[in-house]
């Protein structure tokens, strides 16, 4: 445990705040009334806590904000206002621990840039494959007589051609192939490669571009690092597969205040269990 609370700023708070605000050119104050109109003033937290609620809700807001304030690591940039310095500044946090260096907020745009990236290599080298098949090709079958020292290399290259198979050829040239796994192994590789060992994590909707089956060892991974690793985790997912992590606090912000609630009532939860119960007689 490094973050023991983090305390929003009430209604009351946020009004003088914008009453005080001179300025009038703005039509929003984002942040400002996202969370209060929830009556979300603040979090208690476990080694795994989650927020859960609808699109609009305000969990990627809490996240960003609380990310924000314990000034760990992100890569990506995110919805951030004139006035989300202000905001942070008036919110108030408690640690147990000083956050690690090695923290961060893990992000869908983060996963998604990454796989994205894997393709745009993969391009290039699917791009550098065919080459290498045509030079292959020249190479095996050309009627190639050294003529100088300077057409040793060449040589060289004609009889490695004519001593392999093509995709032996082919993978020589392209030792550093990296289409190795699917999107799903990526994304999953993305997560277990940034999260290490004592650091604090924020991760929003991890579950986007991971199968169930994905899910389920991102779960395991989850609760491994915090019960024997010394992380800590801050969740935002809509999963009925993260919703079930042991011991996890959930704060389910489709209510109003906010509640903790455990994971079997939550309403998206329970659509996956009565549409599965509606056809129990198919399995």
């Amino acid at each position: 445990m490094y973050l023991h609370s983090f305390t929003f700023p009430n209604d009351e708070m946020e009004s003088n705040f914008i009453m005080n605000e001179k300025r009038t050119v703005y039509d929003s104050f984002y942040p400002f009334k996202v969370l209060s109109r929830k009556d979300f003033d603040g979090i208690m937290f476990e080694p795994i806590t989650i927020l859960y609620g609808g699109n609009g809700s305000g969990k990627s807001t809490a996240l960003n904000v609380i990310a924000e304030k314990t000034a760990i690591q992100r890569d990506s940039i995110y919805n951030k206002s004139n006035f989300t310095p202000h905001y942070v500044d008036i919110c108030d946090m408690q640690l147990k621990k000083a956050i690690p260096e090695n923290s961060r907020i893990i992000t869908s745009d983060d996963v998604f840039d990454y796989l994205l990236n894997i393709r745009n290599l993969n391009e290039g080298i699917d791009e550098k494959r065919d080459q290498i098949f045509d030079e292959y090709l020249d190479a095996k079958y050309a009627d190639f007589q050294l003529k100088s020292l300077a057409d040793y290399e060449e040589l060289k290259k004609v009889n490695e051609a004519r001593r392999k198979t093509q995709s032996r050829f082919v993978r020589s040239k392209l030792i550093d192939n990296v289409r190795e796994y699917s999107n799903g192994e990526s994304a999953f590789r993305y997560f277990t490669e940034k999260i290490e060992d004592n650091g604090l994590y924020i991760l929003d909707e991890p579950e986007n571009s991971l199968s169930p089956e994905r899910q389920l060892e991102l779960v395991k991974f989850i609760e491994d690092a915090a019960r024997f690793f010394g992380c800590q985790f801050i969740i935002s997912t809509h999963s009925p597969f993260l919703l079930s992590m042991r011991e996890a606090k959930i704060y389910n912000l489709d209510r109003v205040p906010v509640q903790v609630e455990p994971w079997i009532e939550l309403e998206n939860v329970r659509t996956y269990y009565e549409f599965f119960k509606q056809h129990a007689d198919k399995f």
